[in-house]
């Protein structure tokens, strides 16, 4: 890994690989730092368990826009000007958050919020798994993710604990995210040309590569895989805090920085993920991730006064996606690898809105209690798809 990362900081294109690691630590932020403000939100317009998940469903014709337009915005205008556009549609988004005196207000926000964190994830997710040399590039990636995942619950639970409202929260999100827009203005301006050159890699029109990329089972089912699994971790990461707080009686001090260390899971296993890769394999390392994660999901459950189970679920999730980008170029036609990347990880984005949402209006009926116990269904839904996939693609890949 070492001498792979040598290389990589002997020529230019470290620059791009740089800007796309920020950009992930600015959405893992955006995303991670929700879950501790839900209540504060709910406090200032009146909100229900059920009503708080329109801020999730809003997001949604974001997800669908940016999984049907990635690849042919990449194409056309080149990766570094659709990065431009998505972080300041996700600046913009976060400063109405902050901003707004009206609940509806912000929930159409979150349009523009979808937009950009789908936008951003699936161009930057296509630009590094051309990177195929070994795994270790893309799990860095996600790990940098999860750097700002665990940062945004920490963040918001200590200015919250300084007596600084959410939407001062907001702001000092916004900042963080704002910097992303100067990094790819840069890129823009200087035509740095491993982010501004176009994704195509074939004479086909980018169309026409999403078309076959929509007709491809093995992209849709990894497509389907990435939404469940995004939808079981934004649900964790977003109402872990609340069924801490008002169903179990957790301090929310500590309740706050146990949602960090779920994060903190997440990322010591993504920064481990390519060295577990080596040595287990792709499917090996995904088989007993899995396995781990229904284990950490059942202690969540059935044994409420721990918080060990969090971190555990975090180090479980961490290969997943990574891991399921990673190989798509070996398990699709090079052609609409772009295309296929692009649609995948922005409808994975759509777990993170209609998932949640889902188990919070469960919630509002039964109570927050239940939400550990539904995470459980997905796992199995994950299983069978993940082992799906490795039956089309054969079992070279182990």
């Amino acid at each position: 890994m070492a001498s792979k990362l040598r290389s990589l900081f002997n020529n230019s294109s470290w620059i791009g690989v740089a800007l796309s690691f920020y950009a992930f630590i600015a959405i893992g932020i955006t995303e991670g730092g929700l879950g501790v403000l839900i209540p504060s939100i709910q406090a200032t317009f009146n909100l229900t368990s059920a009503t708080i998940t329109l801020l999730f469903l809003s997001q949604v014709s974001g997800y669908i826009f940016a999984a049907l337009t990635s690849s042919l915005l990449s194409s056309h205008i080149g990766l570094a000007r659709m990065l431009l556009l998505a972080s300041f549609c996700l600046t913009c988004a976060l400063v109405c958050y902050a901003v707004s005196p009206y609940w509806l207000l912000m929930v159409a926000a979150g349009t523009f919020l979808g937009l950009g964190i789908g936008l951003i994830d699936a161009g930057i997710n296509t630009y590094i798994a051309n990177h195929q040399g070994n795994a270790d590039l893309m799990g860095l990636l996600h790990a940098f993710y999860g750097i700002g995942a665990l940062l945004g619950p920490a963040v918001a639970t200590t200015l919250l604990a300084m007596n600084l409202n959410w939407r001062s929260v907001y702001f000092v999100i916004a900042t963080v995210v704002g910097l992303t827009v100067l990094g790819m203005l840069w890129a823009v301006v200087y035509n740095y040309r491993p982010l501004t050159k176009r994704t195509s890699v074939t004479d086909t029109s980018a169309t026409a590569n999403l078309n076959v990329a929509l007709r491809t089972p093995t992209v849709l089912l990894a497509g389907f895989l990435l939404l469940v699994y995004v939808g079981t971790e934004a649900s964790v990461g977003n109402w872990a805090y609340s069924v801490q707080t008002v169903s179990r009686d957790t301090p929310e001090i500590l309740a706050g920085y146990s949602v960090s260390a779920y994060w903190l899971g997440l990322t010591l296993g993504r920064l481990a993920t390519g060295r577990v890769v080596r040595y287990l394999g792709a499917i090996r390392t995904l088989d007993s991730a899995l396995m781990l994660l229904g284990i950490g999901l059942t202690a969540w459950w059935l044994l409420p006064q721990q918080l060990f189970s969090l971190p555990i679920i975090g180090f479980a999730l961490a290969p997943i996606f990574p891991l399921t980008i990673w190989l798509m170029p070996q398990r699709i036609p090079t052609a609409i690898v772009p295309a296929g990347i692009g649609f995948m990880t922005s409808v994975a984005s759509l777990g993170a809105a209609g998932i949640p949402a889902g188990v919070g209006a469960v919630a509002a009926r039964v109570g927050l209690g239940i939400i550990p116990l539904l995470m459980i269904p997905l796992v199995v839904i994950m299983v069978i798809l993940h082992r799906w996939l490795v039956k089309r693609a054969g079992a070279s890949q182990t």
